[in-house]
Parts: structure tokens; C-alpha cells; sequence
């Protein structure tokens, strides 16, 4: 009878690990460019030894890009000359086809109106209110009044001037602004057109019917303790509990502080792409978009602090050795 026991043995296996270096290159090839272009500006950033070749290449004062003008100005007439040559074969097929050019034309215009039409285009506050405005009927003095309070309108959508500021500056009684900035208060979104927090939380409740609620008195009455959550003062004073107090503030916390911001432009998302397509010579080739990548050298400067002999602690020496040991495989 076997007894049981614990036991050692060895056995041979072949495994498949990827050293540091590998991982960060597959990595790298994996980032899309915009992220490629970030990581190789945080590189520079914290590795010394790297810099960023210079655009002129006569500005590298040892010469290690050189490129002669007449290169220049031959590879620039072979460019000019091969986009003259592809604009005349252009126009040759376009004369030749006419109907059918008439027709792709056509079809190519309303492809491009369809991606125009495509495009999302974000509303402002102030269009939206005039919007509004040319739905409801006013005289034209009552609508130069009221394009003059939506132009005093922030994108939070307060008014930044009051009805007394705006009549002294256009000459047009204060009763006229404070009659329309009413009728503008009733506008969407609930809010609009308020000169502070106060007011604007105020016009939200009555849109809601709660002029008479309890959420009203406090902002009415106790707008400075409500901003500083003193709900104990609040209830003393109202002589309510402070359990009212709590879902009155919460109710008031639903409301929007800042109306105008449901019309605040969303961020723009750039796309830069990663592969450039191109026809040439009736073919199509792909090149890899690298003009978005700054080239990178190892800087001279601490070349020759290694190549020196001069007195260099070996840690120094040690570090700058591992930056451009980095760089170079980053590069």
C-alpha cells in the first residue's frame, strides 16, 4: 500500500515570456496616433537626452541632415508637374462623359449636402430665444426691446444688466425691459432671464406651480442659510421641523442652477487619422500619417558626456546611459 507523502520532480516546458521591451513595442503598435503622439510628448518630457529634429535642417550644426536645394526644387517641380498632369486627365474624363458627368455630379452633390446636413450643429442659448421670440407676436419697439435683453443674456442664462442699466444705455423707458423680461422668463428653459440664483430658482418653482410651497419660503426667505445646509436655523425660525427643512432642500436640489448650460456646446472630438489613403498612378497606396509624430534624436550634448573622459560620477553616467538607451528604443 502506497503511503502518502509529498514529492519533488522536475519537468522541462517551454514558455513563451515577452520581455519588458517587447510589450512596450506591441504597445506602441497598438496606440492609435493621437495616443502615440501624446506618449512621445510625455517621453520628452521626462527623458533629457531626447530632442525633437528641427524643421530646417541647416539649423543642426553638424550637419547630420543635409538636403541640398536644387533636391528641393526638383522635387517640388516633379510634384507641381504630376498634379498638373492628374488635372488634365481630370478634365479629359469630364468632357468626355458629360451625361454621365452631369449625373455623377448630381449624385456627388447631394452626397455632399447629405454630409453637410450631417454634421451636428449645436444650438446657442441666445438662437434659441430668438427662436422663441419669433413665435410670439410683439410690436417691433417690444421686439428691439427683447433682442436687447436675450443680448444681456449669459450662457448660464442670467441677465448680466438690469432693466435700469439697459434703459439709461438706450434711451427706452425701464417699464418697457421689465414688462418683456417677464415675458422672456416664461420662455424655455425654465429659468431664463433671472438676475441671480435666487430668482431663477424661484421661477423654476412657479413653473411647477409651487408658488405657494414650502421650497418657495425658503428660497424667498432663507436663501443664504440654505446655501450653507444651516437646516436647524431654517426650521427654528419657520417653526417646522427640520425633517421638512431636509426634503425641501432636496426638492430645490433638483432644480438647475445654471438653465443655460442645456444648451452648452459639447466638446469637440478631433480624429486624426492614422493611415493616409491615396491615389497614384490609377492606384491606391497607404502610408502611414508620421508628419503628426515629432522625429526624435539623441542630443549631442550627452553623447559627449559619455564619450568625454571627463569627471563624471558614475551614477550620472549610469542614468544618461538609460535615457538614451530608452530613447533609442524608443526612436
Amino acid at each position: 500500500m502506497a503511503v502518502p507523502g509529498m514529492q519533488q520532480r522536475q519537468s522541462l516546458a517551454l514558455q513563451q515570456v515577452l520581455s519588458p521591451q517587447l510589450q512596450q513595442s506591441l504597445l506602441i503598435l497598438q496606440t492609435p496616433l493621437l495616443e502615440l503622439r501624446n506618449l512621445v510628448q510625455q517621453e520628452m518630457e521626462t527623458n533629457p537626452v531626447l530632442e525633437e529634429l528641427p524643421e530646417d535642417p541647416g539649423a543642426d550644426d553638424r550637419g547630420e541632415v543635409e538636403v541640398s536645394a536644387d533636391d528641393t526644387f526638383k522635387n517640388e517641380f516633379e510634384k507641381l508637374a504630376s498634379l498638373d498632369e492628374e488635372w488634365r486627365d481630370y478634365m479629359a474624363q469630364s468632357a468626355s462623359s458629360s451625361l454621365a458627368g452631369r449625373r455623377g455630379s448630381k449624385e456627388a452633390e447631394e452626397k455632399r449636402q447629405f454630409l453637410f446636413d450631417s454634421i451636428p450643429v449645436q444650438e446657442t442659448l441666445q438662437q434659441n430665444l430668438i427662436a422663441q421670440l419669433n413665435q410670439t407676436l410683439l410690436s417691433a419697439d417690444d421686439r428691439n426691446v427683447a433682442e436687447l435683453i436675450v443680448g444681456n443674456i449669459d450662457d448660464d442664462g442670467f441677465l448680466r444688466s438690469t432693466p435700469e442699466e439697459m434703459a439709461l444705455n438706450s434711451g427706452i423707458p425701464q417699464d418697457d425691459f421689465e414688462r418683456i423680461l417677464a415675458l422672456i422668463q416664461f420662455f424655455y428653459p425654465a429659468g431664463v432671464g433671472a438676475r441671480d440664483l435666487r430668482e431663477c430658482l424661484l421661477i423654476q418653482l412657479r413653473r411647477q406651480g409651487k408658488e405657494h410651497s414650502l421650497e418657495c419660503r425658503v428660497v424667498s426667505e432663507h436663501m443664504e442659510e440654505l446655501a450653507k445646509h444651516r437646516f436647524p436655523e431654517i426650521a427654528r425660525r419657520m417653526a417646522i421641523s427640520v425633517e421638512e427643512v431636509q426634503k425641501a432642500a432636496d426638492n430645490i436640489a433638483r432644480l438647475n442652477p445654471r438653465p443655460g448650460q442645456v444648451f452648452a456646446a459639447a466638446p469637440q472630438n478631433y480624429v486624426l487619422p492614422d493611415v493616409i489613403v491615396e491615389k497614384v498612378d490609377g492606384e491606391y497606396q497607404i502610408s502611414l500619417n508620421s508628419e503628426q509624430i515629432p522625429h526624435l534624436r539623441i542630443s549631442n550634448l550627452y553623447k559627449d558626456i559619455i564619450a568625454s573622459g571627463d569627471a563624471q560620477t558614475s551614477d550620472v553616467k549610469d542614468y544618461i546611459r538609460d535615457k538614451i538607451r530608452s530613447g533609442k528604443f524608443l526612436i
